[in-house]
């Protein structure tokens, strides 16, 4: 790349801007904006999340001191503080969540083969969970929640083989996570992995029923009687392997079919767990392992609040948090797709941190990322959530 343009410029030219282009123009994002369309405002506040901006006046503030790298770094109008929050109240946040939708699927092409454990199972393996964004209640007050607090959901569907969310709807705090299950796409073949908050057995017959599997933990007033069981091997933890059906009259009904029930004990923490899934084929161990990869939406959960600003919005209306957790995404998939395609080492982590104090510097963005110490980062900082 030309050793002339900043670090910022050489990260935007991985986003596809001609698709980009085709979002605006299908949602008209761009009228009535004289001089601050939809690139200035996507390539302003991915600068905000890749720079850790704490609200709007700090975004103006050091735009304003970087005035004069912006043209070579793509930003052709930095936009005065009332403008940004102008158009990030206004504008559709539809273009913003489109976007993520195009880079999801290029993503999870680079991410195939990362979990090795997956590679053998035929199927994709999906965890469905959502996080919770707390809110001002004074500041947000559409974000319901509780009494005396607000807060939106984001209920995300992650492809456990790279860590890559390929579905994400938004919804204020007070909605059930089951809920999710009536928009969730079902792809036919693929496993979902979730939580025993998502046992409705209507919905979960219904994933059954699009010749899907799903993978639970059952309830504790779970009724059932067993039809048969499997022999186990106990020093696997595993305690029995049984054909269930359900033994409540309205359970039944909304879910009429065979249940598989798996109990296993964890050696390494001394826990007991009870899974209930639809797939009759793998073995127990391999269904009980799965559940356990759903460990992954957690750490990436938590890896999105730390290093990415979800927390505190700069605009308090619906389209501007909905927006700014689409962008956040978006600069999550950004940086997973350069970390592959320029074949880097660091962790995500690492990038992000590179990223922050190199953007607006001139020089190959390979450069920026050689001649770093590469430390085993569990070790070196213990507490600090790694992906990839």
């Amino acid at each position: 790349m030309n050793s002339g343009r900043t670090v910022f410029a050489q990260l935007i030219d991985f986003l596809p801007k001609y698709e980009f282009d085709k979002l605006v123009e299908k949602y008209n994002g761009n009228y009535k904006a004289q001089h601050f369309s939809c690139w200035d405002q996507l390539l302003i506040m991915c600068f905000a999340q890749l720079t850790y901006r704490e609200s709007l006046r700090d975004i103006a503030a050091c735009l304003k001191t970087m005035s004069a790298k912006l043209y070579h770094s793509g930003i052709r109008n930095k936009g005065a503080r009332s403008t940004i929050a102008y158009w990030n109240e206004t504008r559709n946040c539809k273009i913003f969540a489109e976007l993520a939708g195009v880079l999801i699927p290029k993503a999870r092409g680079l991410y195939l083969n990362d979990n090795q454990f997956l590679r053998d199972i035929d199927g994709l393996v999906y965890a469905l969970d959502s996080t919770t964004i707390d809110l001002c209640l004074n500041l947000f007050p559409w974000a319901r929640f509780r009494k005396n607090k607000g807060a939106v959901k984001a209920h995300t569907l992650l492809d456990l083989r790279g860590s890559i969310p390929t579905w994400i709807e938004i919804t204020e705090g007070k909605t059930h996570d089951v809920n999710a299950l009536d928009n969730l796409p079902i792809e036919p073949g693929a496993y979902y992995v979730m939580d025993r908050g998502y046992v409705d057995y209507a919905r979960l017959y219904r994933i059954d029923q699009q010749k899907a599997f799903f993978i639970t933990r059952a309830k504790s007033n779970f009724a059932w009687r067993r039809l048969y069981s499997k022999k186990v091997d106990r020093a696997t933890g595993l305690i029995c392997d049984q054909i269930i059906a359900l033994d409540n009259y309205y359970a039944a009904k909304d879910y009429p079919d065979h249940f598989r029930r798996i109990k296993y004990n964890d050696h390494t923490t001394d826990k007991t767990f009870v899974f209930i899934t639809n797939n009759f084929h793998l073995p127990a161990l391999t269904i009980a392992l799965l559940y356990k990869q759903r460990w992954m939406i957690e750490l990436f959960f938590k890896w999105l609040k730390q290093h990415l600003r979800i927390k505190a919005f700069y605009g308090t209306s619906l389209n501007a948090v909905q927006s700014q957790i689409w962008i956040a995404v978006s600069v999550y998939l950004l940086v997973a797709i350069m970390k592959k395609e320029m074949k880097l080492e660091q962790s995500l982590y690492t990038i992000l941190q590179i990223l922050s104090l190199s953007l607006f510097e001139r020089m190959p963005i390979q450069q920026a990322f050689q001649n770093i110490e590469l430390q085993n980062e569990k070790f070196s900082h213990p507490n600090q959530l790694i992906l990839f």
